[in-house]
């Protein structure tokens, strides 16, 4: 047997390439030869271009920017319930208050019928001078409450103000102008706490 011819064959046996299958070969494409088949793609049905990915940062943004809108709208609505509250608390305040003060004037229209009726001489008289001085101080606090009396007497008749008892003829009127107060009517602040009663010209 020839040495020398047999470490030749296996020389030249070291020195060939790693065995490679035929679909190997045709699976893997030249470098570059992909993305080049890949731009050269038809779009995808309807025309609708490939969703865009957001970067974190772009990502991040985007969720600061929701939550300041939530917190904006959250921040509106519970101002708005505030003064909704406020609102409504100041009304039953009113409304209290008003009830509170209904009573008090019946005591006045008392006070005020006893004094047009008070006797000029002896210790009535001098009675009277203390239910004038009780009737002047209840008066005071009232106004102080912000209660003010309606001067509706010549003033045309006006049915958000004014409760019309009767008409009657009159020389010294025009018609629908006030004759006479019956009964005072007060002001809490511009509502009107209790119209005045009154009869008018007709």
């Amino acid at each position: 047997m020839d040495v020398k011819k047999i470490l030749k064959d296996d020389e030249e046996d070291q020195n060939l390439p790693d065995e490679t299958t035929v679909e190997e070969t045709a699976a893997t494409p030249p470098p570059g030869e992909g993305e080049r088949a890949g731009d050269d793609e038809a779009p995808a049905e309807g025309g609708e271009s490939p969703e865009v990915e957001l970067s974190p940062l772009e990502m991040s943004e985007a969720k600061a920017q929701e939550y300041l809108v939530g917190w904006q709208r959250s921040r509106a609505e519970f101002a708005n319930y505030k003064r909704r509250i406020a609102r409504e608390r100041e009304q039953i305040h009113q409304v209290s208050k008003a009830k509170v003060i209904l009573d008090y004037l019946d005591i006045l229209d008392d006070l005020e019928r006893a004094l047009n009726n008070r006797p000029q001489t002896g210790e009535g008289a001098t009675w009277a001078e203390g239910i004038e001085l009780i009737y002047k101080k209840l008066e005071s606090k009232l106004e102080a409450a912000g209660v003010e009396a309606m001067n509706a007497e010549g003033q045309k008749f006006d049915p958000n103000l004014h409760e019309a008892l009767m008409q009657e003829e009159s020389d010294e009127h025009k018609s629908d102008c006030i004759t006479e107060v019956v009964q005072t009517g007060y002001l809490l602040g511009e509502r009107v706490l209790r119209p005045a009663q009154v009869r008018i010209a007709a």
